[in-house]
């Protein structure tokens, strides 16, 4: 890569990295999962959490935004695979950097994948006052593809049992500790006050529409999250009891709520070939 006066490579928390600075924000990227790190818009805190306590590579990071890809979890997989999928635990190459009008800067990554996939992937970043971030799933064989992602994104947070997110009334969604069994409906903004299950969640709302709102009365913020290319939303937290055997966790569950934009669940993707998708999210954030 050449010298560019907005992005050099380093270490960052000990990973290497790309990391970049606009006059309204900086960013950090990982070579390692292509995983988005950090975004600070200029004079806020990060919008991003990522654990203090990392084990080893190949191990996956705990935190930022992690690339769920052709998979989420084990969806439609056999118990043997990697769980999130192909591209969070492999070395990803920068293509391209570039600025535009704006001043925002452009970036264009993609991983190394099987030959025999018959998916192509890569992901777009545009770094500014608000981040947008891009992925372009590709069928390049010759039969239908279906596959589930996600970003998987840990936002950071004053104290996860106090905010509140809005966007998600009225949806249904499926809950990972009922095994998937039945449609909820989910009533007023998600919250880990919820007396049917309070202090944790793991829920996949369906039919969401691509606006959420996350209010965070500690850090006085409100993150924006808008989607494009998605039909289901991820809530996930996992509270205290399931996070004290999380050695990359522990007690920063307290510090992040997962809000992952996706198509997964009852709602996967199928490309015939020569199609593409489209899954994206920007992020911004306002005083509360």
């Amino acid at each position: 890569m050449q010298s560019n006066p907005d992005i050099s490579s380093g270490l960052y928390h000990g990973l290497e990295a790309w990391q970049v600075r606009t006059a309204n924000a900086t960013a950090v990227i990982s070579v390692f999962g292509g995983q988005l790190l950090s975004f600070i818009p200029e004079g806020q805190h990060d919008l991003l959490w990522l654990s203090p306590t990392r084990a080893e590579l190949p191990t996956p990071i705990r935190g930022g935004v992690p690339v769920c890809w052709p998979w989420f979890g084990r969806q439609g997989q056999d118990t043997d695979v990697p769980a999130h999928g192909l591209v969070r635990t492999v070395r990803w190459e920068l293509q391209q950097v570039r600025q535009n009008d704006t001043g925002e800067l452009e970036l264009q990554l993609a991983p190394p994948l099987p030959a025999d996939l018959g998916l192509r992937l890569q992901m777009q970043l545009r770094i500014g006052h608000q981040l947008h971030q891009q992925l372009t799933s590709e069928n390049i064989g010759s039969a239908p593809v279906t596959f589930t992602q996600a970003l998987h994104s840990y936002f950071r947070v004053g104290d996860a049992g106090r905010v509140e997110v809005d966007g998600l009334d009225g949806l249904q969604y499926l809950d990972k500790y009922e095994d998937y069994a039945q449609a909820r409906l989910q009533q007023g903004p998600w919250s880990l006050r919820d007396p049917r299950d309070p202090g944790r969640s793991d829920r996949i709302y369906t039919g969401a529409g691509g606006h959420y709102a996350l209010r965070d009365p500690v850090l006085q913020r409100r993150i924006e999250i808008r989607s494009e290319g998605s039909q289901t939303l991820v809530a996930w937290n996992p509270g205290a009891d399931a996070a004290a055997k999380m050695a990359d966790v522990g007690d920063g569950w307290h510090d992040y709520v997962c809000l992952e934009v996706a198509n997964a669940g009852p709602e996967p993707i199928t490309l015939a070939p020569g199609e593409r998708h489209r899954l994206a999210q920007t992020l911004a954030s306002a005083p509360l």
